[in-house]
């Protein structure tokens, strides 16, 4: 026997199914809301007020200073300075805030070197625990008449 060799043609529609669309959408939505908050990338810093004064502290700060070329330098309370890499800054910071959790952490670096060095000092700093990063400055010399 033959089958009817003709199908029933259907006639095409030109609408656009957005229900997987919106489901996309909710999915990606919810992903973004979760990690949003997880994005925190901001360093956290104390500038000094208009009339800026010197920094008084009961204990010894920590210093880190970078030169011009970006090189750090470390000076851990009453300790000589020393040239110091990224991650030895991290472990030693970290194991010096970790004894002595209210010591005063100042960051001065040479007015030519890169911001962008003074940042990632800040960074390391902040890795390696210490909840306030003061700047250090040369006070300005007051003109003579």
């Amino acid at each position: 026997m033959q089958a009817t060799g003709r199908r029933k043609r259907r006639k095409l529609k030109a609408e656009i199914n957005v229900v997987p669309y919106i489901d996309v959408m909710l999915v990606l939505l919810i992903i973004f809301m979760a990690t949003a908050p997880l994005l925190n990338l901001s360093v956290d810093i104390h500038l000094p007020q208009s009339a800026a004064r010197s920094v008084q502290a009961d204990k010894e700060p920590i210093l880190v200073s970078v030169d011009k070329d970006g090189t750090y330098y470390l000076t851990l309370g009453a300790a000589p300075r020393e040239t110091i890499d990224a991650q030895t800054l991290v472990n030693k910071v970290s194991a010096f805030v970790r004894q002595n959790p209210q010591v005063p952490v100042l960051i001065g670096g040479d007015e030519r070197v890169d911001y962008g060095k003074i940042y990632q000092a800040m960074v390391l700093l902040q890795q390696s625990g210490v909840p306030k990063v003061g700047l250090m400055s040369q006070p300005t010399e007051e003109p003579r008449h």
